[in-house]
């Protein structure tokens, strides 16, 4: 299984063009994104104990915070213990946390973080600079270490003094403060593995017990980052959607989290249950191998891709919770071109490419895909059923999660993927589409793209930069190997006493510092 994927349904990245130059000199754009419930005007109190429902299975079960977190669970109890350098905001898509504030060379090469005042750990040692450069150094020797810090090699990663560390890039890179948002969970320098299940956090929550996925978190109150109102977290695994929503139904747990479309129609009519739905939560695309293979010739990408109804693939997979893509990710970038006609359904003008590239309809292609996620499989049995009417004859297999991606990710001619970070066109060209990305979903290389990329990497003017961005989604629509259909919302049910809950996708939303309990 690729290491991060799992991870990256949790976590949102990217800096937006407008937060820039804001961000380089400060790190400013301060966290908020939470959606208040209740009554106007009242008063957060602290004090409770906030029960949370997150998905998992015992036997994914994992403890290191730069290892595979194929369980939501787990990387939600990490990311209440472990701090990361930066964190998705509300009016910034890269906003400080355990970095106070960051600041390129002219060259854009190289960057200093300056650590927060008064971080420490949960056993009262101060957060050094040391403690960061030796936690980066490890997650980037992970097996997919180049793909979560891209260009950062690790002899790259220095501490200039006690409260600064260094990254030094291969090549120039304005948003690389976005490369630290989503696994850079520090450790004290010197961990060993085997003291992971009690390695001390700078989180806004310390560990209290762990038993089978299940936790405790007790609240940290000597967090740097301010006052955490709760008493503490306790989070209990779940296997399904549907056993969590039942759990949140009965008055078992008070929050639900990522429980999907199903429930929140179930839970719709209940007064005593809020639904929080988060736009751009998702992407869904299906993967077209373009290095080789029958879906090698542009031709046939664009025709597969003129095949999908969008509309009924959002209102019958996704309940109508999503919103209809058009083939470029990242659609919650405030630099998302949205300019870009949106391509629609054309059985007639699929056809004639698919005549053009002399492509063989007589074959049954092979559409794989997983039941990791609601509507996964689903969306693939749908869209083969719409391919028919073009001629294209696909075959739906479903694969177990270990077998698809140990051997069909970044492998397969046609293929389901997904992420749950969708709020950065440079983050997926920087991970899925360059010719050197780590996670080239699609084995796609082309040069323009890439040098559209560099070139925008290089550029320090927001303005020009975004203009940059805009030619390279122009590329990304019309010859990369992804078919992105549509989006899917979060969807989070609390109970009635829930407030302030975090309502950024990705990531965002494992944000629980500032929820209280109105009781």
């Amino acid at each position: 299984m690729g290491v991060t994927r799992r991870q990256l349904l949790w976590a949102g990245t990217g800096i937006g063009v407008a937060g820039f130059l804001a961000a380089c000199s400060s790190g400013s754009g301060d966290s908020k994104g939470t959606a208040p419930a209740g009554g106007e005007g009242e008063k957060p109190r602290a004090g409770g104990t906030l029960r949370v429902g997150a998905l998992g299975k015992a036997a994914a079960i994992t403890r290191d915070p730069h290892g595979t977190q194929a369980n939501e669970s787990d990387y939600l109890i990490i990311s209440l213990i472990y701090d990361t350098l930066t964190v998705p905001g509300d009016t910034s898509n890269t906003v400080r946390r355990l970095a106070a504030s960051w600041k390129p060379s002219a060259d854009l090469k190289t960057w200093r973080f300056t650590l927060a005042e008064g971080a420490t750990f949960h056993d009262g040692t101060p957060v050094t600079a040391e403690d960061v450069v030796w936690s980066l150094k490890r997650l980037r020797n992970t097996p997919a270490g180049s793909a979560r810090l891209p260009g950062i090699r690790p002899e790259s990663i220095k501490a200039e003094d006690a409260k600064t560390v260094v990254l030094v890039s291969d090549y120039a890179n304005a948003e690389l403060p976005l490369l630290t948002r989503l696994t850079t969970f520090v450790l004290k320098k010197g961990t060993k593995d085997g003291e992971l299940a009690k390695a001390p956090g700078t989180g806004p929550f310390k560990l209290d017990w762990y038993r089978d996925g299940n936790a405790r978190l007790v609240r940290n109150d000597d967090w740097y980052g301010g006052k955490v109102l709760l008493d503490a977290i306790e989070v209990k695994i779940f296997e399904s959607p549907q056993a969590m929503a039942n759990a949140l139904l009965a008055g078992q747990i008070d929050l639900a989290s990522n429980v999907g479309a199903v429930a929140a129609r179930t839970a719709e009519a209940r007064k005593d249950v809020q639904v929080l739905r988060r736009p751009n939560d998702m992407a869904m695309p299906i993967v077209m191998r373009t290095a080789d293979g029958p879906f090698a010739d542009a031709r046939v990408r664009e025709a597969l891709r003129l095949v999908v109804d969008r509309n009924a693939m959002v209102k019958q997979v996704l309940s109508g919770y999503g919103t209809v893509g058009n083939d470029i990710l990242g659609t919650g970038d405030p630099a998302f071109a949205k300019d870009i006609p949106q391509r629609k359904r054309d059985i007639a003008k699929a056809k004639k490419l698919l005549a053009e590239a002399k492509f063989d309809t007589s074959k049954t292609y092979e559409l794989l895909t997983t039941e990791d996620i609601a509507g996964l499989a689903e969306s693939a049995t749908l869209f083969a059923t719409q391919a028919r009417e073009a001629g294209v004859k696909i075959k739906v297999v479903k694969q177990d999660s270990k077998a698809f991606w140990d051997s069909t990710w970044l492998k397969g001619d046609l293929y389901t993927t997904y992420w749950g970070t969708n709020d950065s066109v440079v983050f997926f060209a920087s991970k899925t589409m360059l010719s050197d990305a780590g996670q080239n979903e699609s084995g796609w290389k082309n040069s323009a793209f890439d040098a559209a990329y560099r070139k925008a990497m290089a550029t320090k003017d927001a303005t020009e930069r975004g203009e940059l961005l805009h030619k390279l989604q122009e590329i990304e629509h019309v010859e990369s190997g992804y078919l992105l259909w549509g989006m899917a919302d979060g969807i989070d049910l609390a109970g009635s006493a829930v407030r302030s809950l975090p309502k950024l996708p990705g990531y965002g939303r494992v944000q629980l510092e500032k929820t209280w309990l109105a009781r």
